[in-house]
């Protein structure tokens, strides 16, 4: 193979590659994701938010509290208390730079 036959592979893999690895935004991971438990505004006014008692992440005191690593955690690997699920994970679907900018998008929730 010559070396104009070796630039174009080249070309051709950085194409698929960067065709591939698309990441959607933060805030349409959270609309798909996110949205149905806590609220597309945040709030967890929704019926499964309500009935799970999901916290309301707009207000100041709730964002204080949670940490960047601890949400993270919670979005790749999922949320247990008491031993049960109250949050599946998402580190099949979101990469971890997703996640980061997910925590970015939740802060941005804070009125």
């Amino acid at each position: 193979m010559n070396s104009t036959s070796k630039i174009a592979l080249v070309g051709v893999a950085l194409a698929f590659v960067a065709g591939t690895s698309h990441a959607a935004p933060a805030s349409e991971n959270w609309e798909n994701s996110c949205a149905a438990c806590h609220g597309e505004d945040g709030k967890a006014q929704t019926k499964q938010g309500k009935k799970l008692k999901i916290r309301d992440y707009t207000e100041a005191a709730v964002q204080a509290e949670m940490k960047d690593d601890e949400m993270i955690k919670a979005i790749l690997d999922g949320y247990l208390e008491n031993g049960k699920e109250r949050m599946k994970g998402f580190r099949d679907e979101y990469s971890e730079q997703e996640a980061k900018d997910l925590v970015a998008f939740i802060r941005q929730l804070k009125t």
